[in-house]
């Protein structure tokens, strides 16, 4: 595996990074450190992620809690595929959701995604062989890698609260879409993954 940065080389990249750019060291010095987050790596990370899809934070945690319930605080491809269909739309998985939680599951327990050479890999392999499971796409792939690998280039430009923290923070008055975030996100290269952090914290702040 790819060693993951560490919580002080992140912050470290993110002051090398605000350094050369006013906004984000006026947000760091009035919002503060942002927090790290880590997940350890694995099929219950993607899983939580998958559950994420486009469904409140509210109701994430709520489909996850009844999901460790049952399976313990890391399910596994093993567990998820031991389980019904209903039993995974009793925690209040959709139909979609279940074809995607077992797809990754079953292609984890066949070999045919093998998680230790995703982690081994350079971030744009560990890309492409995430996303071509069916129900992984970019986004979910981008936030694996950030949050469980602890890759420090990764930045996930089709997040909406990202777009919004850089218009906050840039005074923007129109939202960069993913493809325009994207492309004003390499000047932070190659901690683009430490900045992401700070935006999401500048986010979550009330105006």
């Amino acid at each position: 595996m790819i060693a993951p940065k560490s919580d002080r080389a992140f912050l470290a990249g993110l002051r090398r990074v605000a350094a050369g750019d006013p906004d984000l060291k006026d947000a760091l010095a009035r919002h503060g450190r942002p927090p790290i987050r880590r997940v350890d790596p694995g099929y219950a990370a993607l899983l939580r992620i998958l559950i994420g899809q486009q469904v409140s934070t509210q109701s994430a945690a709520a489909i996850w809690r009844k999901t460790t319930e049952a399976l313990g605080p890391a399910p596994t491809a093993e567990s998820v595929l031991a389980l019904g269909e209903e039993d995974l739309r009793r925690f209040g998985f959709s139909g979609q959701k279940i074809r995607y939680s077992r797809d990754l599951a079953r292609a984890i327990a066949e070999g045919r995604l093998e998680l230790d050479r995703v982690h081994r890999s350079p971030d744009d392999e560990a890309m492409a062989a995430l996303t071509a499971m069916k129900g992984i796409g970019p986004w979910t792939a981008q936030i694996y890698l950030l949050f469980a690998l602890g890759r420090p280039d990764i930045f996930p430009a089709a997040d909406l609260a990202l777009a919004i923290a850089y218009q906050r923070i840039k005074g923007s008055k129109a939202r960069p879409d993913p493809k325009r975030l994207a492309q004003l996100a390499e000047a932070w290269s190659p901690w683009r993954g430490a900045v992401a952090h700070l935006l999401w914290h500048v986010y979550k702040q009330p105006l």
